[in-house]
């Protein structure tokens, strides 16, 4: 999150945002995150655990790059504020799913099926432009990526505890459960 924030901040502050806006580089910045984030889920076995911490450090920093208009659309009051909700919320919802003793298997496939109705409804309200819906899908966001968050810590302690994978080196493991917790 730190490589993230501090390429945003640069990218808006240098000027490097508006450059990379501009032509084809919207498409590069706008698909690069999906194109590391594709490399590491199919090449976990290929990589090296330094190749892997490379593509994550290249997938945050185009992340970065991305999120750098924030800085002229609010202030770096709200940044900040938002940041704060943000964490504290993750922090109570990483703590409630490593520490539950209900199984999240389940909800794990139903969140996921709300995101991609969430997805769907973007698509379609991009064309309707509807506020109410603009409203809801926000609502639903927030929830869905909250059950999310302890979905995955769940998965993730699992993970470590060596219930869900085998001969795979455990920093890979490990770098890709900070991607699914940065997603």
């Amino acid at each position: 999150l730190l490589v993230t924030a501090g390429t945003a901040y640069y990218a808006a502050s240098s000027g490097l945002y508006f450059s990379l806006m501009s032509g084809m580089g919207y498409w590069l910045v706008l698909l690069a995150p999906f194109a590391f984030i594709l490399v590491m889920n199919y090449g976990i076995e290929k990589l090296s655990v330094s190749a892997m911490t490379m593509c994550f450090l290249a997938f945050a920093g185009t992340m970065g790059l991305s999120l750098g208009g924030i800085f002229f659309a609010y202030s770096l009051g709200s940044i900040f504020q938002v940041f704060l909700i943000t964490a504290g919320t993750f922090g109570v919802m990483a703590f409630a799913g490593y520490t539950t003793k209900v199984d999240l298997s389940r909800m794990g496939s139903l969140l996921f099926m709300g995101l991609i109705g969430i997805i769907i409804a973007s698509i379609v309200n991009w064309f309707m432009g509807s506020a109410m819906l603009e409203y809801l899908i926000s609502i639903g966001g927030v929830l869905i990526f909250t059950g999310l968050v302890a979905y995955d810590t769940q998965r993730l302690r699992r993970i470590a505890e060596g219930v869900e994978y085998g001969a795979i080196a455990p920093m890979k493991l490990a770098l890709l459960g900070a991607l699914a917790l940065y997603l």
